[in-house]
């Protein structure tokens, strides 16, 4: 029988850290997961422009498009997964589908076939869907409400600490020579240039694998391991009675606008994060160099998530450090496009700062007072995170319509706007005064 964890109340916060350290150290190693998989794509965009021979940009951000649309596809089924299986059994199965998405980048790399590694990428994506639409909520139940953007911070900080370290080995291994990869190239007869690309693509087989490996690992660990289930049917896990009189997680106002500005956050971060290299690339950088420039919009993020574990709730509450990180965003991208060369590329990686918080304080304020309805709030929560399928996909096309990679991040001042109006009113609406 699953182990229930009951809603902390602020009072027994301390006893409830020490309760569920062993729970968040398990959970962290999810999120250390996630941030792995997702920030080496901003590696791989590059590379399988290279290594696959593509067109445009358009084509190349379909690597984001691939991993991210998986979340809105299966968050729904997730949900119904979880409800069957639990939490524990439904973190290892979504362990063990990421698995089967890693293996089939062997396949792919050995055909250079971008569509097969477009396949992976959504197989991979969809088992991080079931993982996230378990591992969300957990961190937020679990301590008082008024601190959940500190704990998924601490998570966040797994999440980009990871992401620096995929970035940093993907980057050297298929991106360390690129430069003089893409002028052999372009010197070479069919021949050599089929040889080339050949040994490029095979960069990926054996990281891959050993990844796939250690996802099985870690996926029966988890089944066995101590990490106690969640039970919400009874009370709401955000601190409201569960008794709402709603018929429809759709009837909480404040939901339904969490989403969009999930699904806005999202799209923002990964447009930061993911054609930052490519933006660089496209100012004459070279890729030797830009290769690192994922890693300082992650560590911009890491410095965030470190001021919103030390100062939520203590020092300021969620929604206003929020409303702060909209701000910055804002400021940040319309200053991206008004400037140029390294400068611009600065403002695009400060961007970190802005998107660090976003995510710990939108989540917990989006599913706060949905009772019984948490996990299927928390499966439309995390269906949003489609914004990183849809809005990189509408950045590169603009980039190529208006031949101008820079002027396309004009795209991300709307969206963070909208995340300032759910910072300041959004998050409220629909609750009575």
């Amino acid at each position: 029988m699953a182990t229930t964890i009951k809603p902390t109340a602020p009072g027994t916060a301390s006893a409830a850290a020490q309760s569920y350290t062993g729970p968040l150290i398990i959970i962290g190693s999810l999120y250390f997961i996630y941030g792995f998989f997702t920030w080496i794509n901003g590696t791989l965009i590059p590379y399988l422009k290279i290594a696959c021979e593509l067109e445009s940009d358009f084509q190349a951000y379909l690597v984001a498009t691939a991993f991210f649309i998986a979340y809105t596809v299966m968050a729904i089924p997730s949900f119904y997964v979880l409800r069957a299986t639990g939490y524990k059994k439904g973190m290892a199965l979504g362990l063990f589908i990421m698995a089967v998405g890693a293996v089939l980048f062997i396949p792919a790399a050995q055909d250079r076939n971008f569509n097969l590694f477009l396949v992976g990428l959504f197989i991979i994506g969809s088992g991080m869907a079931l993982l996230q639409t378990a591992s969300n909520p957990y961190v937020a139940i679990i301590g008082p409400p008024e601190s959940a953007a500190s704990r998924i911070s601490l998570m966040g900080i797994a999440n980009k600490g990871a992401g620096i370290l995929g970035g940093l080995i993907f980057g050297s291994l298929m991106l360390g020579d690129a430069d003089q990869i893409v002028a052999r190239i372009a010197d070479s007869d069919p021949a050599a240039r089929l040889v080339e690309l050949n040994n490029l693509a095979g960069r990926i087989v054996t990281p891959y694998a050993i990844m796939a490996g250690l996802l099985v690992l870690l996926a029966i660990a988890i089944l066995f391991s101590s990490l106690p289930d969640l039970k919400d049917e009874g009370a709401d896990v955000a601190g409201a009675p569960a008794k709402t009189g709603k018929t429809s997680v759709l009837q909480f106002p404040h939901l339904v606008l969490g989403v969009l500005a999930i699904f806005l956050y999202v799209g923002v971060e990964v447009i930061a994060g993911d054609t930052i290299i490519s933006y660089g690339s496209s100012l004459g950088i070279e890729l030797s160099v830009a290769r690192y420039f994922t890693q300082a919009t992650l560590a911009c993020m890491i410095i965030g998530y470190l001021v919103g574990v030390a100062a939520i709730p203590k020092y300021i509450a969620q929604e206003k450090a929020l409303a702060i990180c909209a701000t910055i965003g804002v400021v940040f991208s319309i200053l991206a496009v008004l400037t140029t060369g390294f400068v611009s590329v600065a403002f695009i990686a400060l961007l970190g700062l802005a998107n660090s918080l976003m995510w710990p304080a939108i989540f917990p304020l989006a599913i706060q007072g949905l009772g019984r309805f948490t996990k299927i709030g928390s499966a439309l929560l995390i269906m949003a995170i489609a914004g990183g399928a849809i809005l990189p996909l509408v950045y590169g096309g603009l980039s190529d319509l208006w031949g101008n990679t820079r002027l396309a991040y004009v795209i991300m001042i709307p969206c963070y706007a909208f995340i300032l109006y759910y910072a300041v009113k959004g998050y409220k609406a629909g609750w009575k005064a």
